[in-house]
């Protein structure tokens, strides 16, 4: 039987977590949803259904999408725990974490399946393509990070788990870099991810230049900073990869007539987390327990 603090929606101690079930929860529901559309669509039969005419390619997009989301998911826990003050939210970066590793495996299977199992084909495509070389590389990174977040791992592997650990930014830059490839033309998720990426990185770097922790001059500017080179990987993009000419997607970013370009997502959202700084600055003190008191035998 497995023990109580092992259950993965309880605290090491056996009780029950709120804050872990609902992480469950929401690694759970991407799955559920693309059963239930393989379901409906009859996955791997080639019928029209709701996963479209080509029902395993949109399986192994839809898998690949949430494995990087989770991914970085699981890199923002530090940045939120502290501007927040939610020091609980480490909970739940491992399971994050291993999600990542979850819809990368399926993802990696499915496109085995699209194959038709031929591993010999899997294994050339692999070497030959090389989106799928640095994908394969970034799952790889994943297996091995995986495998070493047991607790048993960490003991055993002492300070040498944090330094192995740290290649989980590599990791997440190979698999933005193979999100773009396999984008091809239309690369707004994948600017997307790449935005919170860098903004996630320069908030790391803000932070280990100041004891202090990021203030919200700071997370402003990083925030900035983040959306405008967001715009730039748009741009760089267009310029050396497609055939769309770069000043459409500058001009796409000036303009909110038919979308909001993913420069201005990651902007908005630095500039929210600036703002729960802000309001943790200027929140008041609680009265202090004598006028409490003295409030409420007024008041009675």
């Amino acid at each position: 039987m497995i023990a109580a603090g092992r259950l993965p929606w309880n605290e090491r101690s056996g009780r029950f977590s709120p804050l872990k079930a609902l992480c469950l929860a929401a690694i759970l529901t991407p799955a559920a949803i693309l059963a239930w559309r393989a379901a409906e669509g009859n996955l791997g039969n080639g019928a029209i259904g709701p996963l479209g005419p080509r029902p395993i390619t949109e399986a192994i997009h839809f898998t690949g999408d949430w494995a990087i989301r989770f991914l970085l998911a699981s890199l923002a826990v530090t940045p939120l725990r502290r501007i927040a003050n939610f020091p609980k939210l480490i909970a739940v970066r491992r399971q994050l974490g291993l999600a990542a590793l979850f819809y990368a495996s399926i993802h990696l299977a499915l496109y085995a399946l699209d194959q038709k199992w031929d591993f010999a084909k899997v294994v050339a495509e692999i070497a030959l393509r090389y989106y799928l070389t640095i994908g394969f590389v970034a799952l790889s990174g994943l297996f091995a990070l995986g495998l070493t977040s047991t607790d048993a791992m960490i003991r055993r592997l002492g300070s040498r788990w944090n330094r192995l650990h740290r290649i989980v930014y590599l990791i997440a830059v190979l698999a933005v870099l193979h999100y773009f490839m396999q984008s091809k033309a239309d690369v707004f998720q994948p600017t997307l991810i790449a935005g919170f990426l860098v903004y996630l990185m320069l908030w790391r770097l803000a932070q280990s230049r100041s004891p202090a922790g990021a203030t919200v001059p700071v997370l402003v500017s990083t925030a900035i900073v983040a959306a405008l080179l967001t715009a730039g990987l748009e741009y760089g993009w267009d310029a050396l990869a497609t055939n769309i000419p770069p000043g459409r997607g500058i001009a796409a970013n000036l303009s909110f007539s038919y979308s909001i370009r993913p420069a201005w997502w990651v902007l908005f959202a630095g500039l929210f987390l600036a703002a729960i700084a802000l309001q943790r600055q200027v929140k008041p003190r609680d009265t202090p327990r004598k006028s409490r008191s003295a409030a409420r035998q007024a008041v009675t």
